[in-house]
């Protein structure tokens, strides 16, 4: 091997015995779209994964996610990746709720204003192809058994059709659903309850196009849901309060009609059904994401209704979070304390889409003559109120989602960075490709200031910073995490004020050089340029 240790940056003469007894850094259980893109990250961050998918590779995995939303989009910009998936789909730029309410995701400021529908497996099909250019080892055909972690790694143990192996690393990550068999072996509960039964999924032909690629109504009565596939192929969704059956009582193209009738006027002449499904939505969060070495991402930590089409989006960017800590701790440039951040930034935002999308379905479910009334009011209310209507879009968009900084920090700390215009021509989320921290300056300023003379100032390890500066006249400095959010800020314009305040910042976030302190708190301590009185 090279001198160097190309995944951590250190000499293979100070290398950890324990990480050389292992097979790979880190093994993903999953490869639906949270494993897959967590997996793509960290390989294309230098690190070794290993994938471990039960299904055979060549059988897709069960669509059921059928939109992508702002927030998502620009994580998959930040990959390169969101173009080819938005010319692939259907843009809307309109959301009808219960034929009355109007989300109009065109106020987003994004560069993705509106709700793109496309099936799953294209998001699925560009993450894959992500993650085998990056180097990410594929096992399909592996059935997870069970795991074992100690206090140097984690060792998983499956079956293939071979028969018994095993695989070694310093972290686990379990993005295999709702029956999550990683979830089992660390003994966490899942607790919740089933919001909705005999929810009916089919994949079909029809003989009337409809008016949008995404029709979705409630009326109490039932729910249903169309939406394109492209090539003439349409996903249906649906729920009649008449007939409601258990999970393995069959459901045909009758039933599919009538439902469809009732929600939306008209059945489109659905025909050629290419399968037909019953199945129940459950609302269900893990207490915690996190046990030793071993991380819950996607529905192996949280699932809840389809309404709104949150649930893929969510546990994609669950990964986004997730995978740059991991990177960022196993290359050494980190304390491993920054990991306990996954659960304390991402645990409330599955809380939070639980609460959003059960609202939504148990308004979908009001009977008709009671919610035929509270379902028109709640129209009337985000139709004419833009507030509510602007927070209505940005949670279901994603956009709105924000992170605790801490005591003490700028006002923009642990927000979503906008796709801000740089000098030059470039875009924020064209620096994020690289999967480094982006600090943006105003314009004529340097970037990375130096340390006092004969100071004890550590300096950011080398390669973690790309620097850029504001098109804008804007003087506030920014320090942008790798997945889209803001570390760090200020406001100050004193130079030497302002340049120990960003060597703290850069010490803190992206790693001391070797022999500095690295600290240990999630948020940086609070400089005066970050408090009001400093600006």
């Amino acid at each position: 091997m090279d001198a160097m240790n190309r995944r951590t940056g250190r000499s293979e003469s100070a290398a950890d015995p324990a990480r050389e007894a292992r097979d790979t850094d880190v093994i993903v259980v999953g490869a639906g779209p949270t494993g897959l893109l967590l997996a793509g990250d960290l390989a294309e961050a230098g690190l070794g994964v290993t994938l471990l998918e039960r299904r055979p590779a060549e059988i897709s995995n069960l669509t059921r996610a059928l939109v992508v939303h702002a927030r998502t989009l620009e994580q998959l910009d930040a990959r390169g990746l969101a173009d080819e998936l938005v010319a692939g789909g259907h843009p809307l730029t309109g959301l009808r709720l219960f034929g009355r309410a109007t989300i109009d995701p065109t106020r987003l400021r994004t560069r993705f204003p509106f709700v793109l529908v496309t099936p799953q497996f294209e998001v699925e099909r560009l993450l894959e192809r992500r993650a085998r250019r990056a180097g990410v080892t594929f096992r399909h055909d592996s059935e997870v058994l069970g795991l074992d972690q100690d206090a140097d790694g984690v060792t998983v143990r499956f079956r293939t059709a071979e028969g018994l192996g095993a695989v070694r690393a310093a972290h686990v990550v379990g993005t295999d659903g709702v029956r999550s068999t990683i979830r089992e072996a660390i003994g966490l509960p899942f607790p919740g309850k089933s919001v909705i039964r005999s929810l009916v999924l089919a994949d079909v032909r029809l003989a009337q196009e409809p008016d949008s690629p995404l029709m979705v109504n409630a009326n109490g009565e039932a729910f249903a849901l169309i939406a394109s596939f492209g090539g003439g192929l349409y996903r249906v969704i649906g729920w009649n309060r008449h007939h409601q059956a258990d999970d393995d009582t069959p459901a045909d193209l009758d039933e599919i009609r009538e439902l469809t009738r009732l929600a939306l006027g008209s059945d489109y002449g659905i025909h050629d059904a290419r399968w037909v499904s019953r199945f129940h939505s459950d609302e269900r969060q893990v207490p915690t994401y996190r046990v030793g070495r071993v991380f819950l991402a996607g529905d192996a930590a949280h699932v809840h209704s389809p309404a709104g089409g949150m649930g893929m989006n969510t546990g994609l960017q669950d990964a986004a979070n997730l995978s740059w800590k991991l990177a960022a701790v196993l290359q050494g440039h980190a304390p491993d304390s920054l990991l306990d951040s996954y659960q304390t930034e991402r645990h409330p935002v599955g809380k939070q889409v639980l609460r959003s999308s059960g609202a939504l379905v148990r308004l979908a479910l009001l009977p008709t003559a009671p919610g035929d009334a509270v379902r028109a009011l709640g129209a009337q209310l985000i139709n004419r109120l833009r507030p509510l209507s602007r927070r209505a879009i940005r949670t279901i968009s994603g956009i709105g989602i924000a992170y605790p900084a801490g005591p003490g920090a700028h006002p923009l700390a642990g927000r979503r960075a906008p796709d801000i215009r740089l000098a030059g021509g470039g875009r924020l989320y064209e620096l994020l490709r690289q999967g480094r921290f982006v600090l943006i300056t105003p314009a004529g300023e340097p970037g990375v200031p130096q340390a006092p003379a004969g100071g004890d100032s550590p300096r950011p390890a080398d390669g973690r910073v790309v620097t850029a500066s504001w098109r804008s006249p804007r003087r506030t400095a920014l320090l942008v995490r790798p997945d889209g959010y803001i570390a760090w800020a200020t406001d100050a314009t004193a130079p030497a004020e302002r340049a120990a305040a960003l060597r703290g910042a850069l010490a803190h976030w992206t790693g001391a050089e070797d022999g500095a302190p690295i600290a240990t708190a999630l948020t940086p301590p609070a400089h005066a340029a970050d408090t009001p009185a400093g600006r």
